[in-house]
């Protein structure tokens, strides 16, 4: 007999770092979850190239699974965008997908605009310019390597490949799907006339799928006949996405999906392409339930954590927790950098490239980590403040509070600036947002919530949030005028 007890949901969120296996348990009222394990996910060196080690991720899913000893009402992935797997006419890997940050994509972009124009593609998909887009990272590879794209017959993304090796069904999530720039923001299918325009093949992405798509069932296979029914089901494969399914970030309150990258945005009805969105380079990525994300990527704190590596090589690493308490007694706005300079993308060191932009700007270096630290955090919270204004320009609706979702959020120092330098009300928290998302989706699909309002309000009763109220406003506003002025002279 089936269980009464607790609905149970296996969520794999997996980032750039690490990876995790997080089971939700689910009540008519609650949700509580465990982590079941944690994988490291380190990107390989091959060939001059910076590549995801799939097979080892895939190995870790596969023992995660085997080792499951309760019933399942469903299992899902989700990941980082943009990235994406090519399979051959067999449905094997035909080499190991690409990491954004790999250099190849550099000037890219202008060429694809040499075939259909930045104003068409935006108009198209809505999608924010940057050249670690799908689009351009398969032009790049039209371009070095042709005889690869020409044997390959399905494209996936990096989620959807779990889930293929799963199920044997090979489909693409929307929210994922969306992240490439080669979706249409209005039908929400495949452009095909743009992917002909620039010489891709329209028929190499695999069909697209909204989230909640129960893609199929475990393969009998895998050697798991114990699970071999259990379904799986497609979230919003976009790690983002997942963490936006479990809040809700409309009607007066944007969202920071904060970590690695952050994403600061609303979430929206429709697609907004107007002329002002896309030279603010606003992106409408694809949500749960027909939504949009309304929003922008900000470079987050992959900044910190190369300097933090750099210090830790040299012997100079502090505890995190020590680090943001040096970092809170240091002088304000002593420096300030745009997180989202070029030179911070892929650096071979963060803390030479802020010392550069500091530089440029006729700035002190920073010096200690703990400056280092004060500088990358009070420039993180002036962009989301440049972010929150863009956002309330293009929906005309005034943004009252933030959430403050992911990793980052319990980043107290940052939390506490981001309030200041927006002057609004900051809800930090859950920190474990995107497994949330993606358990909610599943619940949906198995019909053990009756709507997403339902499930988020489950989540909300679930897990408290801190409140952070805006203080000192003025000198946050003096220091935006001088953070807007380094960014004009650098982008002069």
């Amino acid at each position: 007999m089936p269980s009464r007890g607790p609905k149970k949901y296996l969520a794999f969120d997996i980032g750039a770092e690490s990876g995790r296996a997080v089971l939700a348990r689910v009540t008519a009222e609650t949700i509580a979850i465990e982590e079941v394990r944690r994988f490291p996910n380190q990107p390989l060196q091959e060939a001059g190239s910076l590549r995801w080690d799939v097979k080892r991720l895939w190995d870790d899913i596969r023992k995660v699974l085997a080792n499951m000893d309760c019933e399942l009402q469903g299992v899902g992935v989700d990941t980082w965008g943009v990235d994406y797997a090519l399979l051959d006419k067999s449905g094997e890997l035909v080499e190991y997908p690409y990491h954004y940050r790999d250099s190849r994509t550099r000037g890219i972009p202008e060429e694809v605009f040499g075939a259909v124009s930045k104003e068409e593609i935006y108009s198209t998909t809505g999608i924010q310019f940057m050249p670690i887009n799908t689009l351009y990272q398969l032009f790049a590879q039209k371009k070095r390597s042709p005889e690869v794209l020409s044997r390959a017959k399905r494209m996936v993304m990096i989620p959807d490949l779990f889930h293929y090796w799963m199920t044997g069904n090979a489909v693409c999530e929307f929210t994922n799907a969306s992240t490439t720039q080669m979706v249409n923001a209005v039908t929400r299918t495949w452009d095909s006339g743009l992917l002909e325009r620039v010489g891709l093949p329209s028929s190499l992405p695999a069909p697209i799928v909204e989230p909640g798509t129960v893609v199929g069932k475990l393969l009998p296979e895998l050697g798991m006949e114990k699970m071999s029914d259990t379904p799986v089901i497609a979230p919003a494969t976009h790690d983002t996405g997942s963490a936006v399914a479990a809040i809700a970030a409309r009607e007066g309150t944007a969202f920071i999906s904060s970590g690695t990258w952050s994403l600061v945005g609303m979430e929206v009805d429709a697609p907004v392409v107007s002329p002002d969105a896309l030279q603010m380079n606003f992106s409408n990525e694809g949500g749960v339930n027909g939504t949009t994300r309304l929003l922008k990527n900000v470079m987050g704190l992959w900044m910190l954590r190369c300097c933090r590596e750099r210090w830790s090589q040299s012997g100079n690493g502090s505890d995190y927790e020590q680090l943001m308490e040096l970092a809170s007694a240091e002088p304000a706005f002593a420096q300030l950098v745009d997180p989202d300079d070029e030179s911070f993308l892929a650096p071979e060191n963060m803390c030479s490239a802020i010392d550069e932009f500091c530089t440029r700007t006729n700035q002190p270096k920073p010096v200690t980590p703990a400056r280092y630290t004060r500088a990358i955090l009070e420039s993180l919270a002036l962009k989301y403040r440049m972010v929150i204004w863009e956002l309330e320009h293009l929906t005309s609706e005034r943004i009252e509070q933030i959430r403050i979702i992911g990793g980052g959020s319990k980043n107290r120092l940052l939390n506490q600036f981001t309030a200041d330098a927006t002057g609004r009300r900051v809800l930090a928290g859950p920190v474990e947002a995107t497994a949330l998302g993606n358990a909610a989706v599943q619940i949906l699909a198995t019909g053990a919530a009756a709507s997403l309002k339902e499930v988020r309000a489950m989540i909300e009763r679930s897990f408290p949030l801190e409140i952070f109220e805006p203080r000192e406003t003025d000198r946050w506003r003096n220091a935006a005028e001088r953070f807007q002025h380094y960014r004009d002279t650098v982008y002069a």
